[in-house]
């Protein structure tokens, strides 16, 4: 029997096993939507085609499952971009379908026509326009392949909209056939060798462990390695949480707003071990001074990545986590040595991270140790961008993979509401909290109105400071004072919350912290947003000055 390409596309999405999708209707997807209606697939409509690309996103690493959006043709595909652009940033797994004016309309100026497809070349993976409908079984099975193998990441797939009406059989093929897509998983011997040479014979090493990690699912083997040699672990702000940051062996994050020791730590080690990063200029700030005598081992499955930012003297292509079994059975002791280890706990002790809390007004750093201790540091967070993201990424104790969703690379505002409503979808018994500044939050927040929509019980926390914060801050150390357009009254949150059929609630001393955060966690049935009216000149310390170095890093 023959089937339209609309019902062909989501027969083929119930075989990939696709359990959300989020999206927004429009002309273009009709059929698409006239299909979704018949079929067992769950559809979430979200208020903004943003909100679905962020929403999927945070599925995806919340699950570590590919997330699936769908959009209209022009503005519906317009508006997904910076959801893949963050996406394709931070390595995250996302099938994006969008609609397309019929082919004989394409190149004509049409209504609501974009070309999507040379749009958004350079911030997928891949991307397809199909223009056959015979051709939309093949292209669905390689674009989940692409997107969830090697480096992970979006794929996009254009579906005009005659062809999404025309009928054929559907054969969904077994396997994807992809000539010379073969990503290397296992490491070189030789090289395996070297590494475990150099581990064995290192006196000051530490691990740096990326984003890369959390996706090969590398966490059990990096602590088996870093226990078996005492090897210090930090982490950058996308490998946070694939290292127990209780565990005595943690550094926390470095870079720009890492802590001291581990800026110290990687400044002094003698071998850097780097597990699937991408040395941005946030972790290194510059790379002619980063990890200065230290040999550098870097595992990564993106050959690319290997030598782009900053020398490495022993480069392994290969998954993280089959790499370093591989090296683990190579290993024939060696370690940290007791003073350096000794060093390190020198330093945590004095130059741990603070604030001056105590009395009025709201420290936000307190706000999210509160949600730290509440929820036993086991909630999912999702942060927005800014002051709130280094908050959380330097006080929020993580300690599980997949539990510390942030837009990294791209540094998305806007793209915390979205995420959590996408990481409460694919893990539904969890609690789930959006660590938010009052910046962020109004550039998504009618998903509030999807969170509420779906009864999904995440929590909000908006750390109100009144100001476009991380802006204030470099405006005041680094423009002198010039406090230019960043100043940002906002609305009344709590009444807002009400309006979309959320619960709001808003604290302005220390002492109902605590009391609104319990309130929040008993709230089974629908979102809850918390105001938290906080100090409005904090600023984000320590802090390493662009151009500059850990020596001539800042304190409050």
């Amino acid at each position: 029997m023959k089937l339209k390409g609309a019902q062909i596309l989501t027969k083929c999405l119930e075989k990939e096993n696709v359990e959300a999708i989020f999206g927004y209707p429009g002309g273009a997807v009709l059929d698409i939507y006239d299909a979704l209606y018949e079929s067992q697939l769950n559809h979430y409509l979200v208020r903004h085609e943003q909100g679905a690309a962020h929403a999927a996103d945070g599925y995806a690493r919340a699950t570590g499952k590919p997330g699936v959006c769908i959009a209209t043709s022009g503005p519906g595909g317009t508006n997904l971009v910076t959801g893949l652009a963050s996406a394709y940033m931070d390595s995250v797994p996302l099938i994006a379908f969008t609609g397309q004016v019929a082919t004989t309309m394409l190149g004509r100026d049409s209504f609501q026509e974009a070309d999507i497809y040379g749009i958004t070349l350079p911030i997928t993976k891949h991307n397809f326009l199909v223009k056959d409908v015979r051709d939309m079984p093949r292209v669905i099975k390689e674009s989940f392949h692409l997107a969830t193998t090697g480096r992970p990441g979006p794929v996009l797939i254009d579906l005009p909209k005659d062809v999404c009406q025309k009928r054929a059989a559907l054969n969904y093929p077994e396997k994807p056939q992809l000539r010379g897509y073969r990503p290397v998983l296992d490491g070189h011997p030789l090289k395996i060798e070297e590494a475990a040479a150099a581990i064995t014979a290192a006196h000051r090493p530490v691990i740096c462990a990326g984003g890369g990690a959390i996706t090969s699912g590398s966490s059990a083997a990096l602590r088996q390695l870093a226990e078996l040699c005492s090897i210090p672990v930090t982490t950058t702000l996308m490998g946070k949480g694939v290292f127990p940051e209780n565990h005595p062996l943690s550094l926390g994050m470095l870079g720009m707003h890492g802590t001291r020791y581990a800026n110290y730590a990687v400044n002094e080690c003698d071998l850097l071990i780097a597990l699937g990063v991408r040395f941005s200029d946030r972790v290194t700030v510059r790379t002619d001074a980063f990890a200065p005598g230290a040999k550098i081992l870097h595992i990564d499955i993106d050959p690319a990545e290997i030598g782009k930012n900053v020398r490495v003297d022993i480069p392994i292509v290969g998954d993280v986590r089959r790499v370093l079994e591989q090296i683990y059975r190579q290993l024939e002791g060696g370690g940290a040595s007791e003073g350096w280890l000794s060093r390190i706990e020198e330093w945590k002790k004095e130059y741990p991270l603070k604030y001056n809390g105590g009395g009025d007004p709201i420290k936000p750093q307190y706000v999210i140790e509160e949600i730290g201790r509440i929820t036993g540091g086991n909630a999912v967070i999702t942060t927005e961008v800014g002051q709130n993201q280094m908050w959380a990424a330097q006080f929020y104790p993580a300690s599980r993979p997949r539990s510390f969703l942030t837009s990294g690379g791209l540094g998305t505002m806007g793209f915390g509401l979205p995420a959590a409503i996408g990481a409460q979808i694919g893990r539904p018994g969890e609690t789930v909290f959006n660590i938010a500044g009052d910046g962020s939050i109004q550039m998504n927040i009618q998903e509030l109105s999807t969170a509420v929509t779906y009864r999904l019980p995440l929590k909000v926390a908006v750390l109100n400071n009144g100001y476009l914060g991380m802006v204030r801050q470099w405006q005041d150390i680094f423009y002198d004072g010039r406090l230019a357009y960043s100043d940002i009254p906002g609305p009344d949150y709590v009444k807002l919350a009400e309006a979309y059929g959320a619960v709001g609630m808003q604290v302005r001393e220390p002492a109902g912290v605590r009391r609104a955060l319990e309130k929040a966690m008993q709230i089974n049935d629908r979102p809850v947003l918390i105001d938290f009216i906080v100090d409005r000149q904090e600023n984000v310390m320590p802090m390493i000055p662009p151009g500059g170095t850990i020596k001539k890093m800042l304190e409050e």
